[in-house]
């Protein structure tokens, strides 16, 4: 039997005693130990990137001459100099498209997504949602990634994601792709993290 969700957690507690928005930033610094995604300089994209966790430990670890872009539909409080907030749908392309020529980036170092969609307590809509959401991450990071670059999305384990996995295999788009469970995600939860390298 699942334990019951506890709002106020040891994870939660950290985060609070230690300056960051959200537990989430637990996620990411795992998977940075893993698998070395980030190092100064950088540019990094963060799709559905609120309340900005992720943001602000990217911000750390490019630092000042690196750069970090989060996208949102919810508004996200500044972080730091060198991370810049929009706030827009990132399944509207032409928006991103424009946001990212302002930007003047080119292509980025790394993308990450811990985007999920609005639960609607059915499990099954849920995680095909949640599989929808990545394919639109990949189509982004076709797009944006450089080459050899990490991409990391979080996704929902479930009837639709072995379908995902063998669409990522066959496009050519990725090489040494990884799913990743991490510690700080709740013990209930369905959720493992994609970690691939553009080919």
């Amino acid at each position: 039997m699942p334990k019951p969700y506890t709002p106020n957690d040891k994870w939660s507690q950290k985060a609070a005693a230690e300056g960051f928005r959200a537990r989430s930033v637990y996620k990411l610094m795992e998977l940075d130990r893993r698998f070395t995604l980030l190092a100064p300089g950088m540019t990094v994209l963060d799709l559905g990137a609120a309340p900005g966790s992720w943001l602000q430990y990217a911000s750390r670890q490019v630092g000042e001459g690196g750069k970090v872009i989060g996208v949102d539909l919810q508004a996200i409080e500044e972080v730091a100099p060198n991370v810049s907030v929009h706030r827009f749908d990132i399944t509207n392309d032409k928006k991103l498209e424009e946001m990212l020529e302002e930007e003047e980036t080119g292509f980025v170092d790394l993308v990450l997504s811990d985007i999920a969609p609005n639960t609607s307590g059915v499990k099954d809509i849920d995680q095909w949602r949640s599989v929808e959401l990545a394919h639109t991450v990949l189509a982004v990071a076709v797009r944006h990634l450089k080459k050899g670059g990490f991409c990391v999305i979080k996704v929902f384990r479930g009837g639709d994601f072995d379908e995902l996995l063998r669409d990522m295999k066959v496009t050519g788009h990725w090489r040494d792709i990884r799913v990743s469970k991490v510690q700080a995600s709740r013990d209930r939860s369905r959720e493992v993290y994609l970690v691939m390298r553009k080919a």
